[in-house]
């Protein structure tokens, strides 16, 4: 379905960022993977998706909290890949806290990767996939893009700012072979969840189980997490030809907590 083309996804060492990558490879694309980890494990993930998919795969390490660095990450995976065809902005990091005492360096770092990154990368790819009349780029947002909880201000204030970042981009391209839309996850089993989870546990005095039964139950109407390898499949779709006329989406995948 994809095959020839080129995808860049950021922070898919591993968790979400790496599924994308994966189905988007097992698909066809040639990928370049980005984010933090060790050394070792990092060059096994990329040899791997070479062997399983038979694609060509990159690393190409930035730090994507800083515009600039963002900026040359694109053109660096460009010329990795001789191209890009597919940007999905991925990358994000979590903090929590009420608002008056959220520290003003967190406040700065989650705007920074969690927003200003989909901005930067977005700016860059751009005129690449303007020049070949063909493009998409995938938010991945979060039900938080529709919704907020309680001690999470910044990472909220980012994914509305992202959903309408991509409203922008998707009525600045349209007609021109290129199209932007953001998935929306709500719980996935993650490592960030899986600290929530934990952080849970421990203030109840509740057991592991106890504690995720009832970070679902909050807000997760399915009681079930999303799973990475269905959001990869969901950015496998945004990529298609099927989804050509599909720009300034939304797409929730969230077990029904925004249904609410």
């Amino acid at each position: 379905m994809l095959k020839s083309k080129k995808a860049v996804v950021t922070g898919s060492t591993s968790g979400i960022g790496l599924a994308i990558a994966r189905q988007l490879a097992s698909n066809g694309a040639d990928v370049v993977i980005n984010g933090f980890g060790d050394a070792a494990e990092i060059e096994r993930t990329r040899a791997a998706i070479e062997s399983e998919f038979g694609v060509r795969a990159h690393y190409v390490g930035a730090d994507l909290s800083k515009g600039e660095a963002t900026r040359q990450f694109i053109e660096d995976a460009v010329k990795a890949l001789g191209g890009i065809d597919i940007l999905v902005n991925n990358a994000g990091i979590q903090y929590t806290a009420l608002v008056e005492d959220f520290p003003t360096d967190r406040w700065d770092a989650v705007i920074a990767l969690n927003l200003s990154a989909v901005f930067h990368g977005s700016a860059a790819a751009l005129p690449h996939m303007k020049k070949q009349g063909w493009g998409r780029i995938i938010n991945v947002a979060s039900a938080h893009g529709h919704v907020a909880s309680v001690e999470k201000s910044a990472y909220v204030a980012a994914k509305h700012g992202v959903m309408g970042l991509t409203k922008v981009i998707a009525l600045e391209t349209a007609g021109q072979g290129i199209t932007c839309n953001a998935i929306c996850p709500g719980w996935v089993r993650t490592a960030l969840v899986e600290r929530q989870i934990e952080a849970l546990a421990q203030k109840k005095g509740i057991s592991i189980e106890e504690a995720t039964r009832e970070l679902l139950s909050e807000k997760q109407p399915s009681l079930e997490f999303v799973t990475p390898e269905q959001l990869g499949q969901a950015a496998v779709f945004l990529s298609s030809d099927a989804a050509s006329q599909m720009t300034g989406a939304h797409l929730t995948m969230d077990g029904g907590w925004t249904a609410r």
